[in-house]
């Protein structure tokens, strides 16, 4: 099921200006956006989807501190149900997608994926070096990732947006992370998007000017029943949380599971948020 969803439609589109010359991978095929809608919906995957996302893929994730957060999230999970949420195969390497062009990622991957090639699905975060890009860093960051894409065509590669860092929608950050959506929307790609599953609580109110510690999660859950963890990474475990259901949901449309209720996240709904 991998090839099929390889070069997938997200269904996000947004009101800037698209700037830099970017190899396009043709057109959008399939719509995978794991934002906060997302997680709303990880309820209804079906019960034999995670054994069989278990079965099917083995993970490179580079991360450092808050790409930390998704494997706290996974491990929240598992807790409530050793059984059906366990933890997937991972290799964590050191290091994160950097500052303004930085490619140590990229030789990290290839090497990884020449002497491993049972790794079918790749994944990288950032930390802070998404506030503090440029158009043209991210340029390199999203031509480097399609390349990849071309060179080991039966490997699923994860876009991310950059997590909040309080600079609200006049933000360098902001602007960056649309940079990201709308490439990845045009060009039919995956995309784990950070910082939309921080902007929004459960009842559907929208923060953006939110910042990586969650300040709504506290509020949100002196109200309603959390889970809790031994550390969430420079936020709250409910953020934590959140992030743990969206990986999960986005691999279940990954692995070929579709939701009846998948138009959530189409190009009508959330082009109107981020312009």
């Amino acid at each position: 099921m991998i090839s099929a969803f390889k070069h997938c439609f997200i269904g996000l589109c947004l009101g800037m200006v698209f700037v830099g010359a970017l190899i396009s991978t043709g057109p959008a095929e399939a719509n995978i956006l794991a934002n906060h809608l997302a997680v709303a919906e990880f309820d209804s995957i079906p019960n034999t989807t995670f054994q069989e996302i278990r079965d099917q893929f083995q993970f490179f994730y580079g991360h450092t501190s808050h790409g930390s957060q998704i494997m706290t999230g996974i491990g929240m999970l598992a807790n409530e149900d050793a059984t059906q949420f366990a933890a997937p195969s991972f290799h964590e390497p050191g290091g994160d997608l950097g500052h303004n062009g930085s490619l140590a990622w990229e030789g990290q991957t290839r090497a990884w994926l020449g002497d491993h090639p049972e790794t079918n699905c790749v994944m990288w975060s950032w930390c802070g070096g998404c506030s503090d890009n440029t158009v043209e860093g991210i340029n390199i960051y999203l031509n480097a990732m399609n390349q990849l894409e071309l060179d080991f065509p039966d490997v699923v590669f994860i876009y991310m947006t950059g997590h909040l860092d309080g600079g609200g929608t006049d933000g360098t950050l902001y602007q960056n992370n649309n940079q990201i959506r709308e490439y990845c929307a045009s060009n039919g790609k995956i995309l784990f998007d950070f910082a939309d599953i921080e902007s929004w609580d459960p009842a559907g109110v929208y923060y953006p000017n939110e910042s990586d510690g969650c300040g709504w999660c506290a509020d949100w859950c002196t109200e309603n029943e959390c889970p809790g963890c031994g550390s969430c990474t420079h936020s709250h475990c409910f953020n934590c949380y959140l992030k743990g259901k969206a990986f999960w949901w986005m691999m279940a449309r990954v692995s070929g599971w579709d939701t009846a209720r998948s138009a959530v996240n189409t190009l009508d709904q959330v082009k109107t948020i981020y312009r």
